[in-house]
């Protein structure tokens, strides 16, 4: 057994010569907290105009249906979906030659297939909470007992003898079923209804996109829920009279961002709650949540590896995209974007909550002595959240990592860096900051270092 005790006194005390030798650790002064700021004010408004992110945010806030508390996260979530069908039309109806053709579709397939895994995540979280059980709009395709509706795309499934006809519904206003029926895109198109058949497969009900739907589950009112119509009329980009195929790209790639972007923020809300309310299990699910968003975000980013250079860069120039250190990083013209990263960075505050702990005043290590205290008794709640705090960390600042890199392939090392020609090796831009300052959990990473240091030496 641990002497928690004597560790304790252990880290507040400096006159141990084994812990004083062995695990002080001096943070250069360059690797300070970094500062997560938006761009300029005009900057961020021509970034949100040219994503129609006005029109876009009333599509993701709109509230029809007031018993389903849980409408917030997946409508926005499904929409990002739709907008990826519509990605799939447009890079299927280009008509370059030079363009990598298959590794776009594969792309674009395993982008489909990781947000269907995270939406059949919020739809089985939907379904596990008491409080949101059975308020989901859906469909019970057997009430139909086999009549097929002439006002809604119905198509009889199978009907097993003794039992009821099973109809399948599928969405009218969903871009999905229209590209199963064209020869170009009939492929993907399969691969996608089946990544949903797979991945809805332990929740209760399903999409209604056009998957065999071989459980005969009742079907969510997609077409209610994620208004494809309304959401395809923002297809156009306000530049549409730019003669650049890439343009059409780079507006799809960023709809899809920002709307995943508001799907985290308002997880993060939900996690707030939860975690005031002590469901910490369910806190740590949405955390880990907010870590594979992180993950997907990186992969949408990655699109842009796609792109023609010549093409992508000639579209800069058309847009009059400047480069220069005022406006900071591209990807901080996105307000939602440093909002996210913000407030996933301000849930170190949670910590004394979790553990049960005040921060001592006096900076003590109260904060740390309660945290080695759980680990070593295991209190699987707390740690399990704990972990999954520390997760979404390690993925956001591995997204800044990666856009760093991401920018420099992109444009050249020059207009990543702003047009600074000279580069003193004490200057870090905001990006490297992000990702070098210092944790953002230091009592719980000084606990696990005396928790490490105890099992190496303590014995």
């Amino acid at each position: 057994m641990v002497d928690l005790e004597r560790m304790a006194k252990t880290v507040s005390s400096a006159k141990s010569p084994k812990l004083s030798n062995k695990l002080q650790v001096s943070v250069p002064p360059s690797f300070r907290a970094a500062e997560i700021s938006a761009a300029t004010a005009d900057v961020c408004s021509n970034y949100d105009n040219y994503f129609r992110l006005p029109e876009l945010r009333k599509l993701w806030s709109s509230q029809e249906f007031p018993s389903w508390k849980n409408e917030s996260v997946l409508k926005p979530a499904l929409q990002a979906l739709e907008i990826s069908f519509r990605f799939v039309s447009t890079f299927l109806s280009d008509p370059r030659p030079y363009t990598n053709r298959r590794e776009w579709r594969l792309r674009l397939e395993s982008l489909a297939t990781s947000q269907i895994e995270i939406i059949a995540n919020l739809c089985d979280d939907d379904e596990q909470d008491g409080v949101t059980r059975g308020t989901a709009p859906i469909v019970d395709i057997r009430s139909s007992n086999g009549v097929l509706a002439r006002d809604g795309s119905y198509a009889e499934v199978w009907k097993i003898p003794g039992e009821t006809t099973v109809v399948s519904r599928t969405s009218e206003a969903s871009l999905l079923p229209r590209l199963a029926t064209w020869h170009k895109s009939e492929r993907i198109a399969q691969k996608i209804l089946y990544s949903i058949e797979c991945e809805m497969h332990n929740c209760p009900y399903t999409l209604g996109l056009g998957e065999p739907n071989l459980a005969s589950k009742p079907n969510l009112e997609y077409d209610l829920v994620c208004k494809p119509s309304e959401l395809h009329s923002l297809k156009k980009t306000p530049y549409e009279h730019i003669d650049n195929y890439e343009n059409q790209t780079l507006y799809t790639t960023h709809q899809i961002l920002e709307s995943w972007i508001y799907v985290s923020q308002q997880l993060l809300k939900r996690i707030t709650e939860r975690i005031e309310n002590k469901d910490f299990e369910r806190a740590a699910s949405d955390c880990y949540l907010i870590e594979r968003i992180w993950k997907l975000l990186a992969d949408i980013e990655d699109l842009h590896l796609l792109m023609d250079p010549d093409d992508f860069l000639r579209l800069k120039n058309q847009l009059s995209i400047k480069s220069s250190n005022e406006a900071g990083p591209f990807c901080f013209r996105s307000k939602g974007l440093v909002e996210l990263a913000r407030h996933c960075k301000d849930l170190k505050h949670r910590v004394p909550y979790i553990l049960g702990v005040e921060v001592d005043p006096m900076g003590g290590p109260r904060v740390q002595e309660a945290a080695m205290k759980i680990y070593r008794e295991k209190k699987m709640e707390k740690i399990h959240l704990l972990q999954a705090l520390q997760s979404i960390e390690s993925a956001m600042k591995r997204f800044f990592y990666a856009y760093k890199q991401l920018l420099v392939v992109v444009m050249g090392s020059l207009e990543a860096s702003g047009n600074r020609v000279v580069v003193s090796s004490d200057s870090c831009d905001p990006l490297s900051q992000i990702f070098l300052e210092p944790t953002y959990f230091p009592s719980l990473d000084a606990a696990k270092t005396f928790l490490g240091d105890f099992w190496n030496h303590g014995r």
